[in-house]
């Protein structure tokens, strides 16, 4: 089954679930988030905090600050599950949950090797504003890019094993990742300040150790949701279920007594 398959499938069924559990009027299950262009979108609440991006000690939080449901998302940009959990989940949520309001997502990078460090220092640089377009767009473009990342010569690697901001340099260069900034309107000095940026890298790195720590971290994706890990939930079928679960409305009792 391939993933344009499955995303429309699963995507519309827990839009509508999604948007009922959390009071939100949704499109018809028959809808395809693939079609954003579709006039059954105008259904949906006004999605005014879509674009409200703030950085965060640790990470970037998309949406209603005050809202009542805070999600956090701790990730892997070289974990294909957590390449998964985006493309399945990311139009439902926005759609359904952080566009109305209701839920906020703070993303984190879990730095695992050091190609997760070189992406997430390219996915904050910039402006806030431009985070959730530079995140999805790694994410997204996984596969080509972790392709080459494997089959890369072996001492092209242990260039990049270094770490150091030249290596770190040297990895944006081979895999594509500065052309994937370039198209997001970014310069070359600037992408090389980026990846050069030491003081971020370590800050990067400090937050991910603390994360782990305290939130029992062993795998990627993790959710929290409103400070508390998330058990069993590693990815986008069963955080859906579970915000369902979550946010199911209560059951209304018979006026009649019936």
């Amino acid at each position: 089954m391939t993933f344009f398959r499955t995303a429309t499938a699963v995507g519309a069924m827990t839009l509508t679930a999604l948007a009922l559990s959390l009071n939100v009027s949704a499109p018809s299950a028959a809808q395809s988030l693939a079609d954003t262009r579709s006039e059954l979108i105008d259904d949906l609440p006004p999605q005014d905090w879509l674009n409200v991006v703030e950085r965060t000690e640790k990470g970037y939080r998309n949406g209603n600050p005050e809202a009542d449901a805070q999600l956090i998302e701790f990730i892997s940009y070289t974990c294909s599950h957590c390449a998964d959990f985006a493309k399945q989940g990311d139009s439902t949520l926005d759609l359904a949950a952080v566009g109305p309001g209701h839920v906020t997502i703070e993303v984190r990078p879990v730095i695992r090797n050091y190609l997760d460090l070189v992406v997430s220092l390219l996915v904050q640089c910039g402006e806030p504003a431009g985070f959730k377009g530079r995140h999805r767009a790694f994410l997204y473009a996984q596969d080509t890019w972790l392709t080459k990342a494997v089959n890369a010569p072996q001492s092209q690697k242990q260039i990049w094993a270094r770490g150091d901001a030249n290596a770190r340099v040297n990895a944006s260069r081979a895999l594509g990742f500065d052309d994937i900034m370039r198209d997001r309107g970014f310069s070359m000095s600037q992408i090389s300040a980026c990846l050069r940026d030491e003081a971020r890298a370590q800050k990067i790195i400090a937050n991910d150790e603390a994360d782990r720590i305290e939130f029992s971290i062993t795998g990627t994706p993790t959710f929290a949701l409103n400070g508390e890990t998330l058990a069993n939930v590693g990815d986008w079928p069963s955080l859906a279920a579970t915000l369902q679960e979550r946010f199911r409305p209560a059951p209304q009792e018979s006026v009649t007594g019936g």
